[in-house]
Parts: C-alpha cells; sequence; structure tokens
C-alpha cells in the first residue's frame, strides 16, 4: 500500500482544488450543467478542476459518460452498454464554448468500443460544427485509439484539429494492470500516422509517473514517442481516485520532474510539461499558443 502524498503535494491539491473562488467555479458548472455538458475535469476527477473552472476553461467530455472500458487508474464510469450518441451534442458544445468565450478548445471522449467506428463520426460532427458555430477557434482532440480502427481515426484526423493528442498513459510492462484493453503498439501507431498524414497537426501524448515504472522503462517511452514524430509530451503524478484503483507506486519528486522535462527536451519534442499536478489537457491554450 502507497503512503499518503507528501504535504508539499497536498498543498498544490488544496491550491488547485480552489482556484480563484468558489463562485467563479460554480458559475461554470451551472453554465456546463444547463447544456447538459459533462467534462472529464469532474468525471477523471482532476486535482486541477477548481483552477480551471474558475478561469472558465473546461475540457468537454462527448459520446456519453460511461466508459467501455476498464482502466485501472481512471475514474470515469464504465459498462459495457453506453447510451447511443447524442445527436444534439455538437451544437450544445458549441453553446458551451461560446458561453465561455472559450479560444482554444479540448474534447476529448470516452472509449466507445461498442461503436463500430469507436465513435469516429461523432467526433467528426462535433468538429464540423464547432468550425460552423465558433469559427476562429483552435481544436484540441483527445482521442481512444479507435481499437487500432486506422479508417475511423483517419475520418477523425481528416478534419485537420490543431492538436491531436493520444496518451500512452504508462510504460508497457505495467499495461496489464494498468490498462489491460489498450496495446502500447497501437497507441504509437496512431501517433505515427497522425504526423505521417497530417505533419501540420500538433501532436501530443501524456504519462503518469508514480505506478511503479523504472527510469529506463520511462527513457525508453520517451524514445518512442520522440521516434514517431510526437510534438509535445506531459508528465504528470499518478493520484488514485479511491482505494478501488491501483495503488500509487510512489510520490515523484518536483526535481524528477524537471529532470524528465529536460531529458525530453534533449531528445527533440517541441514543448515538455512536467510537474505533479500536471494532466493531458492542463493549461492547454497557453501551451498550444507558445508553439503556434
Amino acid at each position: 500500500m502507497s503512503r499518503s502524498p507528501p504535504t508539499w503535494l497536498m498543498e498544490e491539491i488544496r491550491a488547485a482544488k480552489k482556484g480563484n473562488g468558489q463562485n467563479s467555479i460554480q458559475r461554470t458548472r451551472r453554465q456546463l450543467a444547463d447544456l447538459k455538458i459533462p467534462t472529464v475535469c469532474e468525471s477523471a476527477r482532476c486535482p486541477n478542476c477548481g483552477e480551471c473552472f474558475s478561469q472558465g476553461r473546461a475540457t468537454f467530455l462527448i459520446l456519453g459518460d460511461v466508459c467501455t472500458r476498464r482502466c485501472s487508474f481512471c475514474a470515469v464510469l464504465h459498462g459495457i452498454a453506453p447510451s447511443p450518441p447524442d445527436n444534439d451534442e455538437p451544437e450544445r458544445l458549441a453553446q458551451a464554448v461560446t458561453k465561455l468565450h472559450l479560444t482554444h478548445v479540448v474534447i476529448t471522449s470516452v472509449t466507445r468500443d461498442d461503436l463500430s467506428d469507436g465513435g469516429a463520426a461523432h467526433y467528426v460532427r462535433v468538429i464540423n460544427t464547432l468550425r460552423c458555430i465558433c469559427p476562429g477557434v483552435t481544436i484540441e482532440l483527445l482521442v481512444p485509439d479507435f481499437n487500432g480502427d486506422e479508417s475511423a481515426f483517419m475520418a477523425v484526423l481528416k478534419t485537420k484539429p490543431d492538436v491531436l493528442a493520444h496518451n500512452v498513459e504508462t510504460v508497457p510492462r505495467l499495461y496489464g494492470a494498468v490498462r489491460s484493453e489498450a496495446d502500447y503498439k497501437c497507441s504509437l501507431q496512431l501517433l505515427r500516422n497522425s504526423k505521417r498524414f497530417a505533419p501540420g497537426v500538433v501532436t501530443k501524448s501524456g504519462l503518469m509517473l508514480g505506478l511503479g515504472e523504472s527510469s529506463d522503462e520511462v527513457s525508453a517511452v520517451l524514445a518512442d514517442l520522440a521516434a514517431v514524430g510526437c510534438d509535445v509530451l506531459t508528465l504528470g503524478q499518478y493520484l488514485a481516485p479511491s482505494l478501488a484503483h491501483v495503488a500509487v507506486a510512489r510520490y515523484v519528486s518536483r526535481d524528477e520532474f524537471g529532470q524528465w522535462r529536460a531529458k525530453a527536451l534533449a531528445l527533440g519534442f517541441r514543448q515538455v510539461v512536467s510537474g505533479p499536478l500536471v494532466r493531458s489537457s492542463y493549461n492547454a491554450s497557453r501551451f498550444f499558443g507558445e508553439i503556434s
């Protein structure tokens, strides 16, 4: 069993939860609730939810809030028969973007292995609707692996999002315990195809540290991501959502996060965001602006 988080990390988590005030956090929650737009911020219990909501930012969760996979690190609900995609969701999401005055939109989804295309057609509808109703916004997608269906992925890629993200999450040895229904090579191939067929689209991936990985294993994953042309890397501390999830093996120091950032930059990544509370979409708008 893992020990409790160190005091400095607990202080960072408390500060992130408070954000810039409860009034602004609740205002964002009400706006999203009125439009029936779920967020991965709340579904995955992100530690930065308060900070982002207080600034009117959110990462939208499409294709429902029930995932067909059971990753042992993830707090998102899972089940074998989620509801069909909501045809009105693209318009509601565009309304949320307008109400929140967003200029950079981050969209992710649950994994939908129950759908023949993994939800790719719904992604396309969402993006096309956004471009029609909210012209000028930049679009960042954090996509699932579409169960290795390259034609489904290519349909999404052809919409030319500004950023295409897909997380490898952890080192290959831990997939069985952490991400048992995913495939590391499949994830790398998705990122490789993105850069091959849409070289102008920024590619992005992320890992959680503290699951029991070794330094050599992390180094190997960074080298693999660099080899497939991944542009942006995020590194964050794994925090168990509950006692029912896989336990934290260790808490990584701020210094070590800094060292990993330096190593990744030396491998050629255009941007590396590394720190205890860093998540895939953390300050995505600001970091995209720095490299665009």
